[in-house]
């Protein structure tokens, strides 16, 4: 057996869990560039991105790990070649359809947060039957952003409680925290406790703005594809290592 085999199936001993992270968020950046590197095309670099993202899902079951959401496509991701989008769309719809019986047999609910209605209607179906066919599991949920933009979000949120007020529904005064956290597409859903961002680069790119407020950051050189169990395991040993206080200040 591996040692990343055995990573998989039980939780190292140098991590605690007590004090893992319940949410663990993940910009999965480095796909291309990992390709070009290797003479290959950016798909054949998205293609090894989606299975390695399975191998994390079965990390974060092993290991305890309630909550995983993954950056799958952004608003900006339109900006794209129109081939390159097309193929995105394409495979994250086969990914869904092809790994869902996996999904179920680990026990996975699956859901999906963003502006879904400008997808291609075979994603969306793929989608909802993904949601449908997982909504009474409970080991991890697998939460994927697609065309999910943070600004938007709150801008969104915004509108929506405007007009609220506008109608004589809402008073300003009624307005809180809770209230806004209703509007967004995370509602009832856990803030991430960790982000991860692979590839070197080291910015939030319009991703969980309002969700990220007091989350742990987690920066890696290794390209998405890279990312494998040694890896995550750095990156939970580096969030057990931080002292979280939101705002308070902690004495020993």
């Amino acid at each position: 057996m591996t040692v990343e085999t055995t990573l998989l199936r039980h939780l190292p001993p140098d991590l605690d869990p007590c004090t893992l992270p319940a949410h663990v968020a993940v910009i999965m950046d480095g796909n291309g560039r990992w390709a070009k590197r290797r003479g290959q095309p950016r798909l054949f670099g998205h293609r090894r991105g989606a299975d390695n993202l399975v191998n994390l899902l079965h990390c974060c079951k092993d290991w305890g790990i309630h909550t995983l959401t993954v950056y799958a496509f952004s608003t900006e991701n339109w900006q794209r070649p129109k081939v390159e989008v097309e193929l995105l769309m394409w495979l994250i719809e086969q990914m869904i359809r092809q790994k869902l019986p996996e999904l179920k047999a680990m026990g996975m609910r699956f859901d999906c947060i963003g502006d879904l209605t400008v997808l291609p209607h075979s994603l969306r179906s793929e989608i909802q039957r993904a949601i449908e066919q997982t909504a009474d599991n409970t080991s991890v949920e697998f939460v994927m952003a697609i065309n999910y933009g943070g600004q938007q979000e709150i801008l969104q949120a915004c509108q929506a409680i405007a007009a609220r007020v506008e109608d004589g529904a809402l008073t300003a005064s009624q307005v809180d925290r809770a209230l806004f956290e209703e509007q967004l597409y995370t509602h009832r859903k856990p803030n991430p406790d960790l982000l991860i961002r692979t590839s070197g680069e080291k910015r939030l790119s319009n991703f969980l703005l309002w969700q990220l407020a007091y989350t742990e950051l987690y920066f890696t050189d290794a390209f998405w594809p890279d990312f494998d169990a040694g890896e995550f395991h750095q990156a939970l040993l580096a969030y057990q290592s931080r002292n979280r206080r939101f705002g308070q200040v902690k004495t020993a």
